[in-house]
């Protein structure tokens, strides 16, 4: 069954159909109902089609991807600060990847749908609610991603949970480390005050919703995993000379 569903999940044409019943119906909520500003679109004009890694803080489980897959078919379509009317979905840009847990994607009928527009499922080898360390990506998931890098754009967030300002896992440095790919620091904000963490649910109207692409960050690949995430994190505006003094100082 699961070699089915993998096959499924390449098929290119099942992939344009799930972004434009997902776009359609997201759209509302990205576009209208809030409002979309989109800083740095140029950045992507110039990209390959492939190893292209884009980093990005983290607000909710499924508005932060789909956001971007916007984002990605309206350029494609020649849009640069907003999305504009979605003509776009009828042909989307279909060659990226996300990065998203097992467990999450499994949780529901949802979940297991958006897999179809290219999720990459990873194995957690930490407990979100437990105190056992951070320890990065099991290697056959490093596989998995490494093998997309090849073909596709990917989408990760290096924090892998949507607290705000929580340390970043090594797994995506090691990534970076190893294959060396073209990385599009990306900061969100405005998600979490828009929509529930979960699911596709609207939390509060005519919210900003905002989505900064920045330069290529210039990588030392020779500098170690933790200068590579510290980085990452600066880039991303997660770092803690980031973090707002009543956080610091609670």
């Amino acid at each position: 069954m699961s070699k089915v569903f993998n096959r499924l999940k390449n098929a290119n044409l099942l992939r344009k159909l799930v972004h434009f019943t997902v776009g359609m119906v997201t759209y509302p909520g990205i576009a209208i109902i809030n409002k979309l500003r989109i800083k740095g679109a140029d950045v992507l004009a110039s990209l390959p089609q492939s190893n292209v890694l884009f980093v990005s803080n983290h607000q909710t489980y499924f508005l932060d991807v789909i956001t971007l897959f916007h984002i990605f078919s309206a350029v494609k379509w020649g849009k640069k600060d907003r999305l504009g009317v979605p003509y776009y979905l009828l042909n989307p840009f279909t060659r990226v990847n996300y990065v998203a847990a097992e467990q999450t994607m499994k949780s529901s009928w949802v979940s297991r749908l958006f897999l179809l527009a290219g999720g990459i499922t990873v194995r957690r080898t930490w407990n979100e609610n437990s105190k056992e360390e951070c320890r990065g990506l099991d290697p056959s998931d490093t596989r998995k991603i490494a093998r997309s890098l090849l073909k596709n754009w990917i989408i990760t967030f290096p924090q892998g949970t949507t607290t705000p300002y929580a340390p970043a896992r090594k797994g995506t440095a090691l990534i970076i480390k190893h294959h060396k790919p073209i990385v599009i620091p990306v900061v969100i904000s405005g998600f979490s005050k828009a929509f529930y963490k979960t699911g596709m649910r609207l939390r509060k109207r005519g919210t900003q919703l905002t989505v900064t692409f920045k330069e290529p960050l210039q990588i030392d690949y020779n500098a170690s995993v933790q200068e590579i995430t510290a980085q990452l994190m600066d880039a991303i505006e997660q770092s803690e000379r980031f973090m707002p003094d009543v956080l610091k100082h609670p």
